[in-house]
């Protein structure tokens, strides 16, 4: 509806100097429109992560088994379908660069989250110098889409610790 009202005033528009300015205005409404929507994700992320949070430590004060399980003993790790570089691929098309407001070219974070016996993902938390870049990362692992296949250990699922290694190179 947005695209449709402002395109009708764009062609309207029959000066070239004011038809720049609703092009503009147009775009910077929609940079706008990201940042509040991003905004709004970082926020359901932060939900998700505190009840995720309670909901282990309740967990786990009961029921040691759901600890993960030492990766020393596995028999086959967790597995994003399609492997690590579909994985990579789908985080670089969920990540949000708009969001990520850095002084420096580069930045790093290593995403360290749980595949759960059901090969959802949860509890996800990147640790980098980078404050924006970290949240942007944690959302878009909490987007993926599809399941991991879990770990296996002693021939059964279980759940497991995944680490993902992050960099974003920003060009001039």
């Amino acid at each position: 509806m947005l695209n449709t009202e402002f395109k009708k005033k764009f062609d309207a528009e029959p000066n070239l100097v004011k038809k720049a300015a609703v092009k503009n205005d147009f775009l910077f409404f929609m940079k706008k429109m990201d940042s509040i929507e991003n905004v709004a994700m970082i926020g359901a992320l932060l939900k998700v992560r505190n009840l995720e949070d309670l909901q282990f430590i309740k967990k786990n004060e009961n029921n040691p088994a759901l600890l993960p399980v030492n990766t020393s003993i596995l028999e086959k790790p967790a597995e994003y379908p399609g492997g690590m570089e579909m994985l990579k691929k789908e985080v670089a098309g969920l990540f949000y660069t708009g969001g990520v407001y850095t002084e420096t070219k580069t930045v790093k974070a290593n995403v360290i989250f749980m595949i759960e016996k059901d090969g959802s993902i949860s509890n996800v938390q990147a640790e980098g110098d980078n404050f924006t870049f970290n949240r942007q990362a944690e959302i878009a692992i909490y987007s993926i889409p599809d399941k991991f296949s879990p770990a296996i250990a002693k021939g059964n699922m279980v759940r497991s610790r995944f680490r993902l290694p992050l960099t974003l190179t920003l060009q001039d």
